[in-house]
């Protein structure tokens, strides 16, 4: 029989940085994948996104200085930035599988099951270990609606080799905003549908709405309170149908969301709990069989799932379980991100318990549009929301900018290292920089 000290189910970002920390530890680790070496992030996530973005961004610096320097701002072409995409992604799969055998860590390739508490079947071998770490994420959900077989998954939408004319998506979160700002730039009709009026609840309202105006002046166009019935293909075109609306499009994308990936994992065979939002962990990220952990966005946790909070809590097992800490799992503030353009960010407490709380919080908001950084690169509108607790330090921010995912990173710092005003006063930053502002906003 095959024996590890360790067996982590997941090739993902989780995977793959518990198996070196545990290595590091010299543990004798074993890591299973059963599709992709590498996980969603850099093979179909957040990475190829960012590159996919980076075309945007290019565009929008251009189109903001039109009448200033420049012309007209050309349109992206897909299908040369989708293959610059494909120049990364492509060495992922086997970069990450090649990369923990280098390390001296077992990789199988196959679909795990588990068989018993601590046994685990691959391939038809079976696979035993002391521990077991789950980290399997998250895959896109489909609406249970006629005709789901019609819509595409935001994977299927940066894998698309020509942009269609018209492309509608389902659902107005993070992901939607993200793929609808990407097609527009290609010069496609875009359009969002979505079944309330209240898109990315998580982030305050106002900013919120800025953004969906912001999105509207690029052209894409938003349908609130459409509760959609089917999607049905015609010849070539899809008709999204929700009884008294309609709309026609070349393709639908449906981004209502992400699953965990637990159902054909036997883990009733392995005593571990878990619901349709994720395996139930506690403090130690232990599930309902202690030897059994769960990490990344296969966890059912109120924290954001990303891709640095899986790593997180890929450290913090591996200290675990090396004896190197007893203490439960403390999150620091996590900062959040909607790569629209502008950028939506925010970390910290939010602005709707700031103002739930007026005697514990204050809340500073302020129009950054004509601060030197955003006016020299004509920046159609910035913004910043920050609170301070009553100690005047700053505990929570949202941002809206081109520059967002710079600032609010360095906010992230200030509230977890409790910078005060005076010191960042007596920093010396580089100027004129985002960083440079910082002792206007703090």
């Amino acid at each position: 029989m095959n024996k590890f000290d360790v067996i982590i189910i997941g090739g993902g970002p989780a995977g793959l940085a518990e198996a070196y920390a545990l290595k590091a530890a010299d543990q004798n680790v074993a890591v299973i994948e059963n599709y992709q070496w590498g996980g969603t992030c850099p093979n179909r996530g957040c990475d190829p996104k960012k590159m996919l973005l980076s075309g945007v961004q290019a565009r929008d610096r251009v189109a903001q200085l039109k009448g200033k320097g420049f012309g007209e701002a050309p349109l992206v072409k897909w299908s040369e930035l989708e293959a610059f995409k494909d120049t990364y992604t492509s060495q992922i799969p086997e970069g990450s599988r090649n990369g923990l055998i280098s390390a001296g860590i077992t990789a199988i390739d196959g679909s795990p099951k588990f068989i018993t508490e601590n046994q685990i079947s691959v391939n038809d071998e079976v696979y035993q270990a002391d521990k077991f770490i789950i980290a399997t994420g998250q895959r896109p959900s489909r609406l249970n609606i006629d005709g789901k077989e019609n819509l595409l998954t935001s994977t299927d939408f940066m894998n698309l080799k020509s942009m269609p004319k018209k492309i509608t998506f389902i659902g107005a979160g993070y992901i939607a905003f993200e793929l609808a700002t990407i097609a527009s730039s290609t010069g496609a009709e875009v359009h969002i549908v979505h079944h309330n009026d209240r898109p990315l609840k998580e982030f305050d309202k106002k900013y919120v709405d800025a953004l969906v105006k912001q999105l509207e002046n690029r052209g894409i166009q938003f349908h609130f309170n459409i509760d959609t019935k089917s999607v049905t293909k015609f010849g070539e075109q899809y008709v999204l149908d929700a009884g008294d609306f309609n709309l026609v499009s070349d393709l639908v994308v449906g981004a209502t969301g992400r699953i965990p990936n637990v159902e054909n994992l036997g883990l009733e065979k392995a005593d571990v709990d878990y619901s349709n939002k994720g395996i139930k962990t506690n403090d130690k990220l232990q599930t309902t069989n202690p030897n059994i952990y769960a990490i990344g966005d296969v966890v059912d946790k109120i924290q954001p799932k990303l891709t640095p909070v899986a790593g997180f809590d890929a450290q913090y097992v591996a200290d675990v379980i090396t004896g190197k800490t007893d203490k439960n799992i403390e999150y620091p503030a996590i900062p959040t991100l909607v790569y629209g353009s502008p950028e939506l960010a925010k970390v910290g407490v939010s602005t709707v318990e700031a103002e739930k709380n007026p005697d514990d919080y204050s809340i500073v908001d302020q129009d950054l549009t004509k601060w030197f950084t955003y006016y020299r690169t004509n920046e159609p509108v910035a913004k910043a929301k920050v609170i301070f607790n009553k100690d005047n330090q700053i505990v929570g921010a949202t941002l809206m900018s081109n520059e967002a995912d710079e600032v609010i990173n360095y906010l992230t710092l200030a509230i977890y290292k409790k910078i005060t005003h005076d010191e960042i006063t007596k920093t010396i930053f580089a100027y004129p920089t985002p960083a440079s502002d910082l002792e206007y906003l703090m």
